[in-house]
C-alpha cells in the first residue's frame, strides 16, 4: 500500500521538520478516512488490450448519493464556481498544485511591501467550506495529467515539491461533472533564458522571489569592494512586457525607490533604475489618451521605456534584436500567457491553442465535461471571439457555470450522461466592464469601454487610483483579507514599506 506509507512519511516529516517550512496557507492534508474511501485498482482499455493498474480511485458516485463536480484549478474560474455551488446538490472535489487562490490584480504591490502575502491568499477552505466539512468533499493538492473521457476519470499525481523524502504517487478521481479551469502559463515565445534567469509574477511564491531578490541586490550594493559597474547591474530592475502587469509593477517600484529607497538605502540610493522594454505600445488595450498618460507619468517617476524585441536571456544581461546589451540584478517577465502543457495534451478541439467550448461552456466532443478561465475559448463554429485572459471573464465564467449546474442538478441531471437533452438556458454573454491598472505615484487608470474601437468613460489621475483601489477592495474574498488590505494600506501610507521581511 504505497500511498498508506507515504501518508506515514508525510506525518513524520511535518512533524520533524515544521520549524524549516514556509507556507503562506497551511496544507490541507487528506485524513486517513479520506483515503480508505479509495478503491485500489483501475482498469483501462488502450488499442483493444486491457491494462490493469494498482493505483486508488475515487468511487464514481451512486443513484444515492450526491453527483460529484470535480474542478480541475484554483484559479479565478475554477474559485468562483465553487464559490458560488450548491452544496446541498453537488459534492465537490478540486484538484491544484496550490491550496490557495491568488488575487493576482495585488500581487505586484507585495513585492515591495505595499501589502503582505497573506493579504492576496485566500484558502480554499474558506472559500467552499463544505470542502473542509463535508464527508465526501475534498481538496487534493495534485496535478491532473490526463483525463479518461470515456470513463468519467480523472488521472492524477500528487504535488510533494519540496519534501525531498517523498515520491509522488498516483490516484484517480471519478466524476459526474468536470470543470477544466487550470489556467494558462507565462509566455515566452520560445526565448532561451527565461525560464531559466527571469522571474515572472503569476503566483505568491513569484512576489516572494522578487521581494527576495530585490532585498538581496540592495544588501549586498552597499558591501565595501563592490565595484561601481557591479553596483549599477545589481541594482537595475528589468521588467520585460508592458501589459498592467508589468506597468502596475514598474509604478510599485518606482514608488518604491522614490519613498523608501532614498530614506532607507541612502548609501545606494543614486544607483538603483527601473527599465520597462515593451516591443510595442505599452497598455495597448487602452484608451490612447490614457497610454500617453501613463508614459508621462512612468517617465517622471524614472522608468526608462524601452522599446525592443528581447532575443536572449544571459545569467546577468539580455540582448535585445538590435544587438543592445543590457545587464540587470533583477529581471521580471511579464509577456501575456499561452496554453499549458497539460491542455496541449488532450486531444480535443482546440480555439486558438486553448480548449474548444460551446456558447454553454461545454465541450462538445464529450460529456459531462465543460472549461472556464484562460484555458478554454469559443470554437470558431460558434461564431464567437476568444475572450480574453482577464480575471473579470474567467470569474464570470465561473458564476455562470455554477448556475447553470446547479439548475441541471436541481432538475435531476447531476449525475453522469444524465443531463444529455436537458434545455440549459441562455449561453454565457460577456459584457466587458473595463480595464484598470495603477502606474505608481497614487494614481491609475481606468478605461470603461467596452472595447477598444467602442467609446466610452476613461480616468486618469488620482481619482482614478481611488476607483482602482475601491474596486479591488471590494473584490477581495474574505472579510479577513479586505481587513488585511485595508491594515497594509493606511500602514504603507504612514510608515511607508517595508521589505525586509521575507
Amino acid at each position: 500500500m504505497p500511498w498508506f506509507k507515504n501518508l506515514i512519511k508525510i506525518s513524520t516529516t511535518i512533524s520533524n521538520q515544521s520549524s524549516s517550512y514556509k507556507s503562506i496557507t497551511p496544507l490541507a492534508s487528506p485524513s486517513l478516512n479520506q483515503f480508505l474511501q479509495f478503491t485500489k485498482d483501475y482498469s483501462t482499455t488502450t488499442n483493444g488490450t486491457n491494462h490493469h493498474h494498482a493505483v486508488a480511485c475515487l468511487e464514481p458516485t451512486k443513484n444515492d448519493q450526491k453527483p460529484r463536480v470535480v474542478v480541475l484549478g484554483s484559479g479565478w474560474a475554477g474559485c468562483r464556481l465553487m464559490k458560488d455551488i450548491d452544496t446541498n446538490i453537488y459534492d465537490v472535489v478540486c484538484v491544484s498544485p496550490r491550496n490557495h487562490m491568488v488575487f493576482t490584480p495585488l500581487l505586484a504591490s507585495t513585492c515591495v511591501g505595499t501589502l503582505e502575502f497573506r493579504s492576496v491568499a485566500e484558502p480554499i477552505g474558506r472559500i467552499q467550506p463544505a470542502i473542509s466539512r463535508e464527508p465526501s468533499s475534498y481538496f487534493f493538492l495534485a496535478n491532473c495529467n490526463g483525463i479518461d473521457f470515456d470513463n468519467h476519470m480523472v488521472q492524477c499525481q500528487t504535488v510533494t515539491e519540496g519534501v525531498e523524502t517523498l515520491e509522488p504517487w498516483n490516484f484517480n478521481v471519478s466524476y459526474d461533472k468536470l470543470v477544466i479551469a487550470s489556467g494558462a502559463q507565462a509566455l515566452t515565445f520560445g526565448i532561451k533564458g527565461v525560464n531559466e534567469h527571469a522571474t515572472f509574477l503569476r503566483e505568491v511564491y513569484h512576489a516572494q522571489e522578487i521581494r527576495r531578490k530585490l532585498l538581496l541586490n540592495l544588501m549586498l550594493s552597499d558591501v565595501p569592494g563592490v565595484s561601481e559597474e557591479e553596483k549599477h547591474r545589481l541594482l537595475h530592475c528589468v521588467v520585460v512586457g508592458g501589459g498592467p502587469t508589468g506597468v502596475e509593477f514598474s509604478g510599485e517600484l518606482s514608488d518604491f525607490i522614490l519613498k523608501d529607497v532614498h530614506q532607507r538605502y541612502s548609501h545606494v540610493k543614486d544607483y538603483i533604475r527601473v527599465t520597462l522594454i515593451e516591443a510595442n505600445e505599452i497598455l495597448s488595450s487602452f484608451d490612447d489618451r490614457l497610454r500617453v498618460y501613463a508614459t508621462k507619468q512612468l517617465t517622471t517617476s524614472g522608468v526608462r521605456l524601452v522599446r525592443g524585441l528581447v532575443q536572449d536571456v544571459k545569467p546577468e544581461k539580455i540582448i535585445l534584436s538590435d544587438g543592445t546589451d543590457v545587464p540587470y540584478g533583477l529581471l521580471v517577465w511579464s509577456t501575456g500567457v499561452g496554453p499549458s502543457p497539460f491542455v496541449n495534451s488532450l486531444d480535443i478541439p482546440k480555439a486558438k491553442g486553448r480548449i474548444g467550448i460551446d456558447e454553454w461552456l461545454r465541450i462538445p466532443s464529450v460529456q459531462d465535461v465543460y472549461s472556464i478561465g484562460d484555458c478554454s475559448g469559443f470554437l470558431e463554429s460558434t461564431g464567437r471571439q476568444v475572450l480574453p485572459a482577464l480575471a473579470q471573464v474567467a470569474e464570470r465564467q465561473g458564476k455562470y457555470l455554477a448556475s447553470l449546474l446547479n439548475r441541471v442538478g436541481k432538475e435531476g441531471g447531476g449525475h453522469a450522461s444524465s443531463a444529455q437533452n436537458m434545455n440549459l438556458g441562455d449561453p454565457f454573454v460577456y459584457k466587458h466592464l473595463g480595464s484598470m491598472a495603477t502606474i505608481g505615484r497614487y494614481k491609475a487608470l481606468v478605461d470603461l469601454r467596452e472595447s477598444k474601437e467602442a467609446k466610452g468613460v476613461s480616468l486618469a489621475g488620482f481619482t482614478s487610483f481611488f476607483v482602482w483601489r475601491s474596486a479591488y477592495l471590494t473584490r477581495v474574498v474574505s472579510p479577513r483579507n479586505k481587513f488585511y488590505v485595508l491594515v497594509n494600506w493606511l500602514t504603507t501610507l504612514i510608515f511607508g514599506r517595508d521589505i525586509s521581511r521575507i
